[in-house]
Parts: structure tokens; sequence; C-alpha cells
């Protein structure tokens, strides 16, 4: 299994505004593509909070062949969606993983 991560800090004043448009949009055009089996959303806790909130967003898929095309064909379109909505307010690094064992 490949696991697509994508660690999140987001300002305090957009950080609820952030969730729901995760859960309510950006997640579900994201699993529409069909590439993903799966996703989880997590806050990190016991971070300083000070100057945002950090969310993990974990998209699972069976090979690196369904993670590549979603970065040709979609992943573009996604960032800047969430550009256009919340500009500058919040910073992105994205890290792709491989399962080994449960």
């Amino acid at each position: 299994m490949i696991i697509y991560n994508v660690t999140v800090k987001v300002d305090l004043d957009i950080a609820a505004d952030w969730v729901q448009w995760m859960q309510e949009e950006h997640i579900p055009d994201l699993m529409k593509t069909g590439l993903f089996t799966g996703y989880q959303l997590c806050r990190i806790l016991e971070q300083d909070e000070s100057e945002g909130i950090t969310y993990t967003a974990q998209y699972f898929c069976t090979s690196l062949r369904e993670y590549e095309s979603y970065i040709q064909q979609y992943a573009e379109t996604m960032r800047e969606k969430g550009l256009q909505k919340f500009g500058g307010k919040f910073i992105a690094f994205r890290t792709v993983m491989e399962k080994i064992s449960s």
C-alpha cells in the first residue's frame, strides 16, 4: 500500500473553515478520481499552535502507479483550489510512503 501524506499548518483564523472544506469538498473530490482506496484526516497533537494548527491528510492507494496518475492528472488543479480559497493562510508539505506492515 502507498500512503500519500499531506501535512498542513493552517492559520488559526481559518482552521474551522479549512477542516470543513477538506471534509465536504477537497477529500470527496480527491476520492472521486478513483485512484485512492481510503483516507484519514488527523490533527497533530502536542504541537505549538500559537501560529496555527497542524493537520495531516493521508490518502491510500494500492500502487505507485495510482499515486503517479493522481500527481500527473489531478494534483495541480486540486492544489490550486486550496490556494484560491485560502491563499497564503496555510503551508503544506507532502511525503509518499510505502506501508511495510500493520
